[in-house]
């Protein structure tokens, strides 16, 4: 599974006595962990969630590297991307420009998507053949300009 695989990244990274991935790798346990007490029982993750949890901390570094560099905050920018490569190396690879295109064209035409009314819809199931190898933004902004919106 996923996270035994972060927790023996995590234990080679403090053995190799690397800081950053430690950090990184411990604060998306905890990320995970709380995903799994969040409800009503704890649960054990599947992969699918876990990469969905992991997709979102890597996220959050990008926007923070952002916000760092706007504020001129260069060592604080690049950390906060080392993390997020960090993150990316468990993440499934990136769909392209142009796979994406393909992927929301063909869904949408094997839905019969054709009307901004049926965005939710169809965005439910192109998100179901992405499935986090791409940005939901992006996805989105592709599916609206399908569908006329």
């Amino acid at each position: 599974m996923l996270v035994d695989q972060i927790r023996e990244s995590m234990t080679a990274a403090m053995k190799r006595r690397d800081d950053l991935t430690v950090s990184t790798l411990r604060m998306t346990m905890a990320a995970i962990k709380a995903a799994e007490v969040s409800g009503k029982e704890v649960r054990a993750l599947t992969d699918d969630e876990v990469v969905a949890v992991i997709a979102k901390e890597a996220k959050k570094r990008l926007e923070s590297a952002e916000a760092f560099k706007a504020a001129g905050r260069d060592e604080l920018e690049a950390k906060e991307r080392a993390e997020a490569a960090i993150l990316g190396a468990y993440l499934p690879e990136a769909l392209g420009a142009d796979e994406l295109e393909t992927i929301v064209a063909e869904t949408l035409a094997e839905g019969g998507f054709n009307a901004p009314a049926q965005m939710g819809q169809a965005m439910k199931a192109v998100n179901a053949k992405v499935k986090g190898r791409a940005d939901g933004k992006t996805v989105a902004d592709l599916v609206k300009a399908r569908l006329g919106g």
